[in-house]
């Protein structure tokens, strides 16, 4: 027997009509690339959507179409998000940081008609032009009185929609139409698309509004830093408008002292983003003495949060949200919103707590098994590589049947590439990525352990763990670090620091010292990168 209730179709659309009815003082503040401040409610937004949505048609973008966005997070990338699932097209976020090589691959392996462009990118389209499809329109992200001077044929955002209706018949379309186009990073490889549907990501939205506690409460501030070029900025730009949340978008300003001032100018509760851009921050709230007015919670993911990090945040009185998720996943899969269990404890075991992955997002189901593919327990010991299941996680890559074949085990579930643990009340601790482990003498060392207890040495600012090849033991660890002044504390100060938390042998061999680190185009520790450079190193302990 089936139930007798009505099914409409989920539209990433409606979100924005109901944001506009619901919260219609709610809105957007975004640091332009202009140089100044905009503000818009839901509701004005809503009526660009609309104006966006008639320039779009004019364009000649039909369902289905792929349209590109290059662009920081700010309105107009906003509207774009709603206009273009709104008429049946896929919005396909491109990050700027991808080298030109992956850029043109996925331009081409999209198949993109458009491209909008914030100002700051034009020379970077400019600078592939020859390499990308003819017809190709390029539309840049500003008004005539700001388009840079370019030898582009291009048309200007402003300029398609003046004199446009604000009012829009959105189609109804299948809630399983595409919707959104974000591709991975390709450390390895040409990078692989995940194709979102309305479905899923309004799905998505739903997830994340439902566990985000206060974070996400009806007006507060959110500073969005993880980019809206990537992951859908974790599902934001769709979970704030349904619950009324006002987004303050930072633009191409994300350095240390410009996130300190607009944060503290309008006095953001939340902020979301990558642990590379929180050691800014830290470093500036160090320099000012204070924390920015307002700032009480900060979600950290893309990476594991170092320890020290948590620490500090903590110390400061702003909540740390460790969550954990994948491109394939729409993001997110895991939140860090503890429980009044766990608030409560003494300080040392609720950074234990805060210092794993979190607890899963209701829709997302976890497994971790061993090489043989059994499913190991929950119990906090056993490890194994995490399998992922839920509406908002992909059943293929775009396009891609190779990668798509190997991408999932015989039940359907996904295959993250993650070694973790699962412990009896949820709790998921990533041990590693299953290519970043260290082996060494048949052992095996978590490279994200060792980095964390490494930066409770308050002479390191930044480093990454990498296993370098040993002809006794197979591999040995060794640090690549940052200083964090002028004095580098020696090796031998390093593994005192990180002596409690290790057995003698698992400590790092030398410390490496470098300016700065190598950063993926999704602002993690490029570790790629780093074992190319150390090829050829012999250990200290090698003639």
């Amino acid at each position: 027997m089936q139930g007798m209730m009505m099914h409409r179709p989920l539209s990433i659309i409606s979100i924005l009509d109901y944001a506009a009815e619901a919260h219609p003082d709610a809105g957007i503040t975004s640091v332009r690339t202009e140089g100044d401040i905009h503000r818009a409610t839901y509701r004005e937004t809503y009526a660009r959507v609309g104006q966006l949505a008639h320039a779009l048609r004019a364009l000649g973008i039909e369902e289905g179409d792929r349209v590109a966005t290059l662009a920081w997070n700010g309105y107009r990338h906003f509207e774009l998000y709603y206009a273009i699932s709104g008429i049946g097209a896929v919005c396909h976020t491109i990050n700027p940081r991808l080298s030109a090589e992956q850029m043109i691959y996925i331009i081409g392996h999209a198949e993109d008609k458009v491209i909008f462009v914030d100002t700051t990118f034009l020379p970077i389209i400019e600078g592939l032009r020859d390499h990308l499809p003819k017809d190709l329109r390029v539309v840049v992200m500003t008004d005539h009185d700001h388009v840079p001077d370019t030898k582009l044929d291009v048309l200007v955002y402003e300029g398609l929609i003046d004199g446009q209706p604000t009012t829009y018949d959105w189609p109804e379309l299948d809630e399983n139409a595409a919707a959104g186009l974000c591709y991975t990073s390709g450390t390895t490889g040409n990078p692989k698309g995940a194709l979102y549907s309305n479905r899923s990501t309004v799905l998505h939205a739903l997830m994340v509004a439902a566990v985000m506690g206060g974070a996400l409460g009806q007006g507060v501030n959110v500073l969005p830093v993880v980019p809206l070029f990537h992951v859908n900025a974790w599902g934001l730009p769709y979970a704030g408008p349904i619950l009324g949340v006002n987004l303050i978008m930072p633009g191409p300003a994300l350095d240390g002292p410009n996130l300190f001032k607009l944060m503290d100018k309008q006095e953001v509760y939340s902020a979301w983003g990558v642990p590379t851009v929180w050691m800014g921050l830290l470093a500036e709230i160090e320099n000012q003495g204070r924390a920015p007015a307002g700032f009480g919670d900060v979600v950290i993911g893309g990476s594991a949060a170092p320890r020290p990090m948590i620490e500090k945040f903590e110390k400061l009185g702003v909540n740390v949200n460790h969550a954990w998720g994948m491109t394939e996943m729409s993001p997110i899969g895991t939140h860090g919103v503890t429980p009044p269990r766990v608030t409560e404890l003494p300080f040392d075991e609720k950074i234990d707590v805060k210092a794993k992955q979190g607890r899963r997002v209701f829709g997302v189901d976890l497994k971790i098994v061993d090489e043989d593919g059994n499913r190991q327990p929950h119990d906090g010991k056993a490890m194994g590589e995490l399998y992922v299941r839920g509406n908002a996680i992909i059943s293929g890559y775009y396009k891609n049947e190779d990668a798509s074949a190997k991408a999932f085990d015989a039940e359907g579930w996904f295959g993250t590439g993650d070694v973790a643990s699962i412990d009896p009340d949820g709790y998921l601790t990533i041990q590693d990525r299953s290519k970043d482990l260290i082996k060494s003498g048949g052992e095996w060392i978590s490279s994200i352990d060792l980095e964390s207890a490494a930066l409770a040495n308050p002479g390191i600012a930044n480093c990454a763990a990498i296993g370098v090849a040993h002809p006794k033991w197979d591999e040995r660890p060794v640090l690549v670090a940052v200083a964090a002044g002028e004095t580098k504390p020696s090796l031998d100060e390093i593994r005192h620091t990180m002596a409690p938390h290790f057995a003698k042998w698992q400590l790092p061999d030398d410390v490496i010292w470098v300016d700065e680190l190598p950063l993926t185009a999704t602002g993690k520790v490029s570790k790629l990168n780093l074992r190319k450079q150390l090829e050829g190193y012999n250990h200290p302990d090698v003639a």
